[in-house]
């Protein structure tokens, strides 16, 4: 139950929030919902004069479809057939009188006379706000459809029955396709419609937007909660649910967290005669828990095929995810200015300064939270990882991954569109990536992600297979597009070095391990080659292509590489002097015994990379000088 109270707490300290729309990446909106309310995806707007007289109506467009609307544990959770209408805003054959009338069908209730009873509650109640009272007045007249239909947002066809779906019949008689029918995936009757009042003298906030009508609603449905009961949460004795929040994870998510509504055996297996015995949860905890989390994965959740990974602190929201790599989540530490010659000290001096602007958000007492939610089916969701830990050790966690499993990347692009280069941890998604490549599927990379997170907070080794899947990989550049490839080279020297410690992306001239110096050897006869080739022959030089073969057979791959050099040499002259010293010198280093067929570790990965970069960056200060 620790999860659900820190959720509870989150609500809590960020009742501000409440109401207030934001917007994620991709522009839709979201918000910190009140108690009792859920959202919902409107499809038509309809206008009421103050005096509850019909004034105009339009079709939603998709960006701005997202409602809040009031519910009641029966609604947030109706299914199917079940008939349980929602306070104010619902669908068109729930808050239309005249529906069946046009040619809709309904069962055994009609469930307008459900709402319409529900809708009268609350106006007469001394809850009741001027406005739900103008929506109550308007709809219980029952010509919603009509008024529709003479408003040209619904249909009819020639048996005054409302058009359930567009097709090329109706075009003769009205032209092109109505908007209404291009927004709804189902029949017209699953039409959501929102309310609001219109007045000509001022200004009134939306219904779904308006913090009175959400109080209003909130205080008329607390009296009509069930019979109190211990609250696992909290300890407290509060009115008690058994209907807990689905859409956790976006508007269309059934799933949920709690439930216990199987009653066939399966659920108890005979331990409990009711859910509550397992566990008792109050309506207003789950509710405001239920909404914390839906905020915060709107907010800052990063969701890999349904699976969720949330980092988050209670008293302060914004935390630095477990998924990001440095460039995202500190860019002045990561930048490459003097990065490449700082030891691993220094750098974790740099990132923890980036990090602090963090530790000052929050209180000495704030804890952060780190939870992983997926489902199995349609209708279950689970908790996979949950751990709450003082912020103080989570920051000094993310400092020492982000310092130990630290390399120089070029794969990340700027705002506009630039490759930038950037030192420090890639992702937990692009480590999948280098592991498993770009089209591995998605639950093999929310697997790897979740398998990282213990080796970030509890600083454990980086599982063996990830490792030896990247090093094969990035040994492998054949197989791959050149951006691959390096981006796969640089995340498999990063893994690596978190395993082996003490190697840099500088070049370390005094080492003399066996595979560092072959990799060594290969950069230079790469960046021999590709000097000889010119900037306009894009093909992989020889030792790229054999880079596979030079990593199981070291040795007897050089004899072929070295020869495959000798035109190259030939075509640069003089020009070749400097390079061809360099492969004698790292040559002679590697005594006898060590100039054999052993297969080679992942550390001549990191000798391969220290050697061009070193190489690359002296050609680069040797061009500016001369210009």
């Amino acid at each position: 139950m620790s999860w659900l109270l820190n959720l509870y707490q989150t609500y809590e300290a960020n009742l501000a929030q409440v109401g207030k729309v934001e917007r994620r990446y991709d522009q839709q909106e979201f918000t910190l919902l009140p108690v009792s309310h859920t959202t919902q995806n409107a499809h038509i707007e309809v206008a009421i004069t103050e005096d509850g007289q019909f004034h105009s109506a339009t079709v939603v467009d998709k960006q701005e479809a997202s409602t809040l609307i009031p519910c009641t544990e029966e609604s947030a959770s109706r299914a199917g057939s079940t008939i349980a209408p929602y306070p104010l805003h619902d669908k068109l054959s729930y808050v239309a009188g005249d529906f069946v009338e046009y040619g809709g069908v309904v069962k055994d209730e009609n469930p307008f006379d459900r709402y319409i009873q529900n809708l009268k509650a609350w106006a007469d109640s001394p809850y009741a706000t001027p406005k739900v009272k103008s929506i109550y007045a308007y709809l219980s007249q029952g010509r919603l459809i009509r008024d529709l239909i003479d408003s040209k947002i619904l249909y009819v066809d020639d048996r005054n029955c409302l058009i359930e779906k567009w097709n090329d019949q109706y075009q003769a008689k009205y032209g092109e396709r109505p908007p209404i029918y291009s927004v709804i995936a189902g029949g017209i009757e699953s039409a959501f419609v929102r309310f609001t009042v219109y007045s000509p003298d001022r200004v009134l906030p939306k219904v779904w937007k308006d913090p009175e009508m959400y109080d209003s609603f909130i205080r008329f449905y607390r009296e009509r909660l069930g019979k109190p009961d211990y609250c696992y949460v909290t300890g407290q004795l509060l009115p008690s649910t058994d209907r807990h929040a689905n859409k956790i994870r976006h508007a269309a998510d059934k799933a949920k967290l709690i439930s216990a509504n199987d009653k066939s055996g399966f659920t108890f297996r005979g331990r409990f005669q009711t859910g509550s015995e397992a566990a008792s949860i109050s309506y207003e905890v789950s509710q405001k828990a239920h909404n914390a989390l839906k905020w915060l994965i709107n907010r800052q959740g990063k969701m890999v095929d349904q699976r969720v990974f949330l980092v988050w602190g209670n008293d302060e929201p914004d935390m630095p995810g477990l998924t990001e790599d440095l460039f995202t989540l500190a860019p002045e530490a990561a930048s490459v200015t003097d990065r490449v010659a700082f030891t691993n000290r220094e750098f974790a001096r740099e990132v923890a300064k980036a990090m602090d602007g963090y530790r000052s958000q929050l209180s000495t007492k704030a804890n952060v939270n780190i939870l992983i939610l997926d489902s199995a089916t349609t209708g279950r969701m689970a908790v996979l990882y949950y751990r709450n830990m003082e912020k103080e050790l989570y920051l000094d966690r993310l400092v020492d991954w982000h310092t130990s499993c630290a390399w120089l990347h070029r794969y990340r692009k700027d705002e506009n569109g630039n490759l930038v280069t950037f030192y420090g941890a890639p992702a937990t998604r692009d480590i999948a990536f280098a592991a498993y490549g770009p089209r591995a599927d998605d639950k093999l990379v929310k697997g790897l992600m979740e398998r990282i997170i213990p080796c970030i907070l509890d600083k454990q080794r980086i599982p063996l297979d990830i490792e030896t899947n990247a090093f094969h990989r990035a040994s492998n550049p054949v197989s791959m597009d050149r951006w691959e490839w390096e981006k796969t080279l640089s995340i498999a020297c990063a893994l690596i070095n978190r395993r082996l410690e003490g190697y840099s992306v500088a070049l370390d001239e005094a080492n003399q391990h066996r595979d560092y110096l072959f990799g060594r050897l290969l950069a230079v006869a790469d960046v021999l080659e590709r000097n000889a080739l010119g900037v306009e022959e894009t093909r992989a030089t020889n030792a790229v292509r054999y880079m596979n073969a030079f990593s199981r057979h070291p040795a007897r791959t050089w004899k072929t590489i070295q020869e495959s050099l000798q035109p190259y040499q030939a075509r640069l002259g003089t020009r070749a002097t400097y390079w061809n010293r360099m492969i004698d010198e790292i040559g002679s280093r590697i005594s006898l015994d060590d100039f054999n067929n052993k297969p080679l570790s992942g550390i001549y990965l990191l000798g391969y990379y220290s050697q061009r970069q070193a190489l690359y960056t002296r050609k680069n200060k040797s061009d500016d000088s001369e210009s």
